[in-house]
């Protein structure tokens, strides 16, 4: 049975508009004007126990809504939803007990407290044994390597730190589901690095069920096996994240270095984007990248070659632009 299943989930909500003004505002008394506004729309999904899946999509796709759905925080306008066999909205606590939600912009720790005291005020909240919060607690401070900041202020860490802490508090419980909003969003690239080893830690070694929405498509792509595209409240792919990622990568970037001089003519494909008398970098389409690396060689007396996948930004904004007209199913 599938942890997570999804029959035709839709929601919408309607938005009331009013003129600008004195005047508008006594006009909306008597003749209030709404829109309607789809979310989700007869949305589809399975997930299995274990997985690690991402949620891609532009700001307004739908991706929040559909997590506040799982998780309870609002209803489905229609359509049926079942996490760990539970009806999310009728916030069971043996439901509310079995995930956990971390959201970037979102703190659950309280500022005034140390970490060592929040941990146990979700311990007593979560009803956990000292055994198993003891056996927890010691696998996350080691995994997070964290134990220095335990007894100062939350308001003190810094925003990596901070975050590390939030996932612990998340974590202590076991969960079977963790659902992920930005959890990177704002940390430096050595901070961001080090919340994306963890979370793979956690996934293989605990087996948690992972949901991670981000714009930082390297969580993505270095973290879900599985990814689903959100566009206008539709799904529009669900599946690798190696193709998606394959199928809108268009060009590679080669950069040559030579002993001698030299000077290349590339076809008009091809993009140059630096050249000195002695090193070239230029953008192609990735097809041709072997043969024109094979060329280079066979023909000129090259001292380095590096060739590198196209920026991660040019390919999800292909996915934002042109995956609807691919992908719509």
């Amino acid at each position: 049975m599938s942890i997570i299943e999804l029959r035709q989930l839709t929601k919408s909500y309607k938005r009331f508009e009013k003129e600008a003004g004195l005047m508008g505002s006594v006009k909306s008394l008597f003749n209030r004007k709404y829109t309607e506004k789809t979310a989700i729309s007869s949305f589809d999904l399975k997930v299995e126990e274990g997985e690690f899946v991402g949620l891609i999509g532009q700001n307004g796709a739908g991706k929040t809504t559909l997590v506040k759905m799982l998780t309870g925080i609002i209803s489905p306008s229609s359509g049926d939803i079942s996490v760990m066999g539970y009806y999310p909205n009728k916030l069971e606590n043996s439901f509310k007990r079995q995930y956990a939600i971390v959201m970037g912009q979102k703190s659950q720790l309280f500022f005034e407290l140390t970490p060592a005291d929040t941990f146990l005020l979700f311990k007593e909240l979560y009803d956990i044994s000292d055994e198993e919060y003891k056996r927890n607690l010691d696998y996350f401070i080691e995994l997070f390597d964290v134990s220095e900041y335990l007894n100062v202020q939350v308001r003190t860490l810094s925003l990596g730190e901070r975050m590390k802490m939030e996932l612990i508090v998340a974590l202590l419980h076991n969960p079977k589901i963790l659902f992920l909003d930005e959890p990177t969003i704002g940390l430096d690239a050595v901070a961001q690095k080090q919340i994306r080893y963890f979370l793979k830690k956690v996934n293989e070694t605990k087996g948690t069920t992972i949901i991670l929405t981000s714009h930082y498509m390297e969580d993505i792509k270095s973290l879900c096996s599985r990814s689903i595209v959100v566009e206008n409240s539709h799904k529009i792919y669900d599946g690798s994240t190696e193709e998606l990622f394959n199928h809108f990568q268009k060009y590679k970037k080669i950069t040559v270095s030579f002993t001698d001089e030299a000077d290349i003519k590339f076809p008009k494909d091809c993009k140059i984007i630096e050249q000195t008398k002695h090193k070239i970098s230029v953008v192609m389409p990735k097809e041709r990248g072997n043969e024109t690396v094979k060329w280079i060689f066979d023909n000129y007396d090259v001292k380095d070659v590096i060739i590198e996948e196209e920026d991660i930004g040019n390919i999800v904004e292909r996915i934002y632009k042109k995956g609807s007209e691919e992908y719509r199913e």
